[in-house]
């Protein structure tokens, strides 16, 4: 029987915080197909994800809070038989696309279980869990999607215009991955996991994002200045604007209080204002690089 508790862990509304990497991949996809677009959709936020999420709380067993979860409940066993059915589901999904694809599925599933699995567990290595996070939820799947978007063998993911527009999505994850774990430091010193945040401590977490979130933001700046879409870097720095000013205003509490201010309830702050600036200025982007936008105009 599942429990509600189960349910939970999956933390389904969590994979909005990866739906910009999916609408980056959909605006740059030339060959846009409506059931491919829903099964891509499906396998990667409604199963895959939640399966992720699920499995790694399973092993986790976090009594303090968790993304996505301010109190999370006790975890039971079913969790594990929940997760690894949502992952044969994701799977069984891609089927539906191509076998590459579902083997792409089965990479990232793959990788994320090793995260926490206790045999092997990457979590507790700080900036090698940060560096296969990044690149996992950035640009693999950046390229995942856009495969499963298009239908297209796996060589496809070396080609350079998927290839640098997946890495910026890492460069994205990399930035802001330390910051979910700044409140996290004593439950995963506890358990022995040396995340990079704890590693770097709460300033120095501060400053190592800081760094990156420059780093991602000039990065996107000659992206799109080489494809001679200004106005759209336009756009793009005004959705960051409130992302920043949040960070900053954050970083000035925590400097004068740690303890205080580097906690759950900022760390979702960022987290949730990230999501929406990002997710509205993705969508907007597959509007204008498609071009449906102006095709809406002229009706």
């Amino acid at each position: 029987m599942i429990s509600i508790s189960s349910i939970k862990h999956l933390r389904i509304p969590f994979s909005i915080f990866l739906l910009p990497i999916f609408f980056f991949a959909l605006a740059l996809t030339p060959n846009l197909n409506p059931m491919r677009l829903l099964w891509v959709f499906l396998s990667l936020h409604l199963f895959l994800y939640p399966s992720s999420n699920g499995y790694n709380s399973y092993f986790d067993k976090d009594e303090k809070s968790i993304g996505g979860l301010k109190n999370p409940p006790k975890v039971t066993k079913d969790l594990y038989w929940l997760a690894q059915a949502f992952f044969l589901i994701a799977l069984i999904i891609g089927l539906q696309i191509s076998v590459t694809y579902a083997l792409l599925l089965l990479i990232y599933g793959l990788v994320s279980m090793v995260y926490s699995h206790p045999a092997i567990r990457l979590k507790k290595y700080g900036w090698l869990s940060w560096f296969i996070t990044g690149f996992f939820q950035g640009h693999f799947t950046f390229c995942m999607a856009y495969i499963g978007l298009s239908d297209l063998d796996w060589m496809a993911m070396f080609r350079p215009h998927i290839l640098i527009p997946g890495l910026l999505t890492s460069l994205m994850l990399w930035a802001s991955y330390p910051l979910t774990q700044v409140y996290q430091h004593e439950e995963d010193g506890s358990r022995g996991d040396r995340t990079l945040s704890l590693k770097l401590g709460v300033l120095g977490t501060f400053l190592f994002s800081s760094l990156w979130f420059l780093i991602t933001a000039a990065g996107f700046a000659w992206f799109f200045m080489d494809r001679n879409q200004e106005a759209v870097l336009w756009v793009y720095l005004a959705c960051m604007a409130p992302v920043v000013l949040f960070f900053f205003v954050w970083f000035s509490f925590v400097r004068k209080d740690p303890e205080k201010y580097a906690n759950y309830t900022w760390a979702m702050g960022m987290t949730w204002i990230s999501a929406l600036a990002l997710n509205g200025f993705f969508l907007y982007y597959f509007f204008e690089n498609t071009q449906i936008l102006q095709v809406i105009n002229q009706v």
